[in-house]
């Protein structure tokens, strides 16, 4: 029987990215339910250690979707753009795959988008567990 999927955490920006979350669900889209959306006012709040913590603790991916540029707090985007590459290096001197943590921007109707971007961190955990295994 095979594992079950590693859970995959969404911080997902209040004004962006979590209606368009809620655009998925409202289509009656689906996605794998390892996933977890939390609405968040800018996934510029979490600091480093979160991300640490988060896949010390059992998170196998995590996606910041954020509203990009557009983030309606001045500067956020620009400053969690830098906390996101710290911690990929981070998390490469942790030995961590990288991979396992995404930046990007989601508007509020962009369900294919929201979509892509859940498969494709399940395809990198699924590509990750056959190489573990």
């Amino acid at each position: 029987m095979p594992s079950p999927a590693p859970p995959i955490l969404i911080l997902a920006s209040a004004a962006c990215a979590y209606p368009g979350a809620d655009a998925v669900g409202q289509a009656h889209l689906t996605y794998p339910s390892n996933t977890y959306v939390i609405r968040v006012p800018s996934p510029a709040i979490f600091p480093e250690s979160f991300y640490y913590r988060a896949f010390e603790k059992g998170i196998g991916g995590i996606i910041v979707m954020s509203c990009g540029v557009e983030c309606p707090y001045q500067g956020a985007y620009e400053r969690l753009a830098a906390r996101i590459d710290r911690v990929y290096r981070g998390l490469k001197e942790r030995g961590v795959n990288p991979e396992r943590l995404k930046l990007c921007s989601i508007c509020t109707v962009c369900t294919k988008s929201f979509l892509k971007e859940v498969a494709s961190m399940n395809e990198v955990l699924a590509e990750e567990e056959a190489v573990t295994a």
